[in-house]
């Protein structure tokens, strides 16, 4: 693959792989059909035990430095692990990364302590006795009334004395019902405006802290996602992260760089549904001799193959930006990572939608992996702020420049 990566960060990568394919592929099929995924179910219980493994190796403090006891792998290595996962079960994947998700603004703008804290949290050190397994984040900024427009939030959070607190009602929220903590976005000056959102660590086992129904997705149900529910929840002043009124610029700084790895997932679920389709076409035959030697196959699947890594590309491309900016103490990296979001999203739709014509009925069939592939691959275009947004934003990046 695109990837240049040395041994260890090659050592990493096949670790995710070996984890997905001996333990999660086997128990796709009977999970990713269950009606629900829910912890007292005999089906929900083994997801969960899928997500204790992932916990036990590491795969949810890749992200996290050394000195606070994660794995200190950079974000190539991440990416690349990230794609292995979503090949197998991009639910599973955005499980995985969604921990990541929530822990991006605390690595950013947290204090040490703040980092330790959730440090904590992600390597099973510290639980809570509601979450039902350790070792599991969420990032809280989506509400019913503020999904692409994040400024129209209504959570707030309320400085009482050496305390916040927080009153709202946030959905969509994946890792919602599974964390152990929350980074919570919440106005905290109604008055100013995005300008007056700020951000918060919460607790599951906080007092008013509740979860709503999980949702019933059509696709990665293999990833928990809720509504979490704050109602007069308090916490100490000192959970506050950064400073006051800067939580949305940490929301979207945190989605600038969480959209390339959601790219990393598309791309997992397109390489996917070129290894089904190679596969299928090898053996399936027609007018005396396999389809993959028919031009109109063959064609399809190069066509494939260029826009899979072209997706690939396109992630690389994000992480050297990246890197080169928060070397200099920048963060001017939005069209990358929207270029990548909403190429990849398109991307692995239209890869698994091929995929499932090379098939033919049998791809239409749920006896075959490829139908999967089209449910989970239509989230990519919509969650990290869908690729609607993503066009505003590469648009208004252009427009800036010129």
């Amino acid at each position: 693959m695109g990837y240049i990566l040395n041994k260890d960060q090659m050592d990493i990568v096949n670790l995710a792989k070996d984890y997905a394919v001996k333990k999660v592929m086997p128990l796709v099929p009977e999970l990713d059909n269950a009606p629900e995924l829910t912890p007292e179910t005999e089906e929900g219980k083994k997801l969960l035990d899928l997500y204790q493994g992932a916990v036990d190796l590491g795969l949810t403090t890749l992200e996290i430095p050394e000195e606070y006891g994660g794995l200190g792998q950079d974000y190539y290595t991440v990416a690349a692990a990230y794609e292995e996962l979503s090949k197998v079960d991009a639910g599973f994947a955005t499980a995985v990364a969604a921990s990541s998700l929530g822990l991006k603004p605390i690595l950013q703008h947290g204090n040490d302590e703040q980092k330790k804290l959730y440090a904590d949290f992600l390597n099973g050190e510290k639980t809570s006795e509601k979450a039902p397994v350790p070792g599991f984040c969420a990032f809280c900024l989506t509400e019913p009334d503020a999904g692409s427009d994040a400024s129209n939030s209504k959570t707030t959070a309320k400085k009482v004395g050496d305390e916040y607190i927080i009153d709202g009602t946030k959905c969509f929220i994946t890792n919602g019902g599974v964390a152990s903590v929350y980074t919570v976005f919440a106005v905290t000056d109604k008055t100013k405006g995005v300008k007056g959102i700020s951000a918060f660590i919460v607790e599951r086992d906080r007092e008013g802290v509740s979860i709503g129904a999980e949702e019933n997705k059509m696709g990665i149900r293999l990833s928990n996602t809720t509504e979490v529910i704050f109602q007069d929840v308090h916490i100490p002043a000192d959970h506050l992260v950064g400073e006051e009124g800067k939580g949305f610029i940490y929301a979207m700084q945190t989605l600038d760089l969480a959209r390339p790895m959601i790219g990393a997932l598309a791309v997992g679920i397109a390489q996917r549904g070129i290894d089904e389709a190679v596969k299928y076409a090898q053996v399936r035959q027609t007018f005396g001799k396999p389809i993959i030697k028919h031009e109109a196959i063959a064609f399809k699947l190069a066509d494939m193959d260029i826009q899979t890594e072209v997706g690939r590309s396109s992630i690389i491309n994000f992480l050297n930006k990246y890197y080169d900016e928060r070397k200099n103490g920048r963060y001017n990296y939005s069209r990358e990572a929207a270029i990548c979001k909403c190429f990849c999203g398109d991307m692995c739709v239209q890869v698994a939608l091929d995929a499932i014509q090379i098939l033919g009925g049998f791809g239409y069939s749920r006896e075959y992996p490829v139908e999967k592939l089209v449910r989970d691959a239509k989230i990519m275009q919509i969650y990290e702020g869908t690729n609607e947004v993503q066009r505003i934003v590469i648009s208004g990046q252009i427009t800036k420049k010129h």
